[in-house]
């Protein structure tokens, strides 16, 4: 039953009785075991929450090692890891395990995402059994610490153009991995401060004075506690947030790896200083490297929408409780949630929750089968790379809002420390950028769009990008596009011929998917169409790209909207009748109107939506506020977030 029994405004439809044990269960899915492992030990360890505030950085950053290594103890952090190694074998439960850690503290969630995501994945996809029997055990149990040394001061996103530089010395068999210039420091990274023993470091590989691109090597950086010989460690200092994430600086002056070193399972070279792979397009080579690292990036878009799960968790609770100012004849004052503004502040928000956690279901489900290997198309890898970077980038800017949003609801207590806003908005404000900036992850997105990911195309550039689209005739390439396929089934179906969006129902799935595929298909034919204009006209590659880059971001935006209420439609629509249907329907057209109206602009102009209908969908967005406000309370209690874990006493009751 619901947690909140106000009663439907006079005359309204009835709520549904809506079963929160039910829905916390769908929610969890085949992952409900491990869900709640993490959440036995999220309990038991929180007061890391308190301690953050308490201990000095120094000591904090101790107490969240600690933190992690003892929830390694228990498999949790090990799911995603082959079991020969100590490991549990399921790449998805890794991934469920990740996104309910998220809903604690999140310097112990990024501890855990650098050493067993960041530092064991690239030592468990990247490298080979040699690699992994020396690593894998400790790096597992956390007995064995690491970094994942990518970013560089001055190259960021741009990894191709990293410049650290490792030379192989055939006379003794080694690698020498060289800092060249401040901009190649390693920055920013997760573990080198403190704890790290070991980094993998991503350098050109130069062979014989030949550059072979980006490789990653297994370099010590410590012994005993000291910088190894040639290493330089500085620490990064206090950050915004994460503040028990030991950030650091590495700079490498001629250290010596043996050959050994180079995680070898894309390319070798053999003793005597031949390099050898067996993908011989470089380009391609580096991103089928990359691309075995997008677990990171599905990673942090789960924990984005765990951190909007706690922030609307508090909110809404805080809503369901707090009155002010009478508006009856009876003097009692009215309750937060019972104002429409306020409805309209977080049941949106609510829904669009539901929606990315549907979506982010779908993204952990291709990742799984990819890497587990029951999905072996390499196309299915480039549509998972594309999704995974689309989702992230919904669900960090979710975040990010959402985080604001709940604190300013909350009045001046959100404010108080102790009532976990301000945590949540210093920790999780740089998902937006690390795992990929999400400006530059949605010209990935775009970028997938314009070139169909086709494997010829996966090595192209931005300026590679415009020429080949430029080659291409509009309707050639919209004809490649999923969404115009979906669109004329949807027009056959729906009445009215090309009237068909103004006389369907606000309500029917079919208009609101065919709207957001509109916009898609149409935002994807304008892009073509102003590349190819650039290109007649003679003007540069890059100056033309340049020129419609918020062009190509919008296009991805509707491109990923478009996927999460698919997504969203889907999963409401497979399941049986009874009250979870009923409550998830009304989430979902929420959520479909709310992205329809907040993009009403885009379709008035483009002739989709009349000033009477977009005034309809308002009322209609109004309405579906009240009829969602009886079901507030058993929604955000279906995400069953610990207690321990709202850590906001005064706002959402209970001691």
């Amino acid at each position: 039953m619901t947690t909140d029994r106000t009663p439907p405004a006079p005359g309204g439809p009835v709520p549904p009785e809506l079963d929160v044990k039910a829905l916390s269960a769908l929610l969890d899915g085949e992952y409900a075991e491990v869900r709640d492992l993490v959440r036995a030990n999220l309990t038991a360890h929180a007061a890391v929450l308190d301690e953050a505030e308490e201990l000095d950085i120094d000591a904090f950053r101790e107490r969240v090692r600690d933190h992690v290594v003892a929830m390694a103890a228990t498999g949790q952090t090990g799911m995603g890891f082959p079991t020969r190694y100590g490991g549990g074998g399921d790449v998805g439960a890794s991934i469920a395990a990740f996104e309910t850690l998220a809903l604690g503290d999140l310097s112990v969630l990024v501890k855990v995402g650098v050493q067993f995501g960041l530092f064991g994945g690239a030592i468990l996809h990247l490298g080979t059994e040699r690699h992994h029997e020396a690593y894998l055990p400790d790096l597992i149990t956390g007995k064995l610490m690491g970094c994942f040394a990518m970013t560089e001061t001055g190259h960021g996103s741009n990894v191709q153009a990293l410049g650290t530089v490792a030379r192989y010395d055939a006379a003794a068999r080694e690698f020498v991995i060289t800092t060249e210039g401040d901009q190649a420091r390693k920055d920013y990274i997760g573990n080198a401060a403190r704890h790290g023993e070991l980094a993998v470091v991503f350098a050109r590989l130069e062979v014989e004075g030949q550059s072979e691109g980006v490789h990653a090597f297994v370099v010590p950086i410590r012994s005993g506690g000291e910088a190894a010989p040639g290493v330089d460690i500085e620490d990064d200092g206090r950050k915004m947030g994460l503040n028990g994430v030991d950030n650091g600086r590495l700079r490498f002056d001629g250290v010596r790896v043996p050959r050994e070193a180079l995680l070898n399972r894309f390319a070798d070279v053999t003793p005597e200083g031949v390099y050898e792979s067996a993908i011989d397009n470089p380009h391609r080579r580096f991103f089928t490297m990359l691309g075995t690292l997008v677990q990171g990036r599905v990673s942090v878009g789960g924990a984005g929408v765990a951190v909007s799960k706690v922030a609307l968790a508090i909110a809404t609770r805080y809503a369901l409780r707090r009155r002010q100012f009478a508006t009856g004849a009876d003097g009692e004052e009215q309750l937060l949630l019972d104002y429409g503004l306020h409805q309209r502040r977080l049941l949106p928000l609510i829904a669009r929750t539901y929606a990315l956690h549907f979506a982010q279901d779908v993204v952990r489900t291709q990742l799984h089968d990819v890497f587990s290997g029951a999905e072996d198309d390499p196309q299915a890898r480039r549509l998972l790379e594309a999704r995974a970077a689309g989702t992230k980038a919904l669900a960090t800017w979710h975040a990010t809002r959402v985080v604001q949003e709940c604190r300013e609801a909350c009045g001046g207590a959100g404010y108080l420390a102790a009532n976990r806003f301000a945590a949540l908005k210093a920790d999780s404000d740089i998902f937006t950028t690390f795992e990929g900036d999400n400006h530059v992850l949605l010209q990935l997105v775009a970028k997938g769009l314009l070139t169909h990911y086709a494997s010829e195309f996966e090595d192209l550039d931005q300026l590679g990008t415009v020429r080949h689209v430029a080659g291409l005739a509009v309707e050639t390439l919209i004809e490649k596009t999923s969404a115009h396929k979906l669109l004329e089934r949807v027009r056959d179906l729906l009445p009215g011929g090309d009237e068909w969006d103004q006389e369907a129902g606000l309500l029917d799935s079919e208009y609101q998917l065919a709207m957001v595929r509109y916009r898609e298909e149409h935002m994807l034919a304008g892009v073509a169409r102003r590349l190819k204009r650039g290109i007649d006209q003679k003007r540069g590659p890059g100056a033309v790209f340049s020129q419609v880059q918020d062009h190509v971001i919008a296009l991805a935006h509707a491109h990923m909207e478009r996927l999460v209420l698919e997504a969203f439609v889907d999963r409401v629509r497979a399941l049986p009748e009874g009250g979870e249907k009923a409550a998830l329907g009304l989430l979902c057209d929420l959520f479909a109107l709310t992205t329809i109206e907040a993009d009403r602009a885009w379709f008035m102009e483009h002739g989709r939506l009349t000033v009477q209908r977009s005034k309809a969908i308002t009322r209609e967005v109004n309405d579906l506020c009240r009829r969602v406000r009886p079901l507030a309370g058993g929604l955000v209690d279906a995400w069953n977030i610990p207690s321990a874990m709202l850590r906001a006493p005064d706002l959402v009751g209970g001691a």
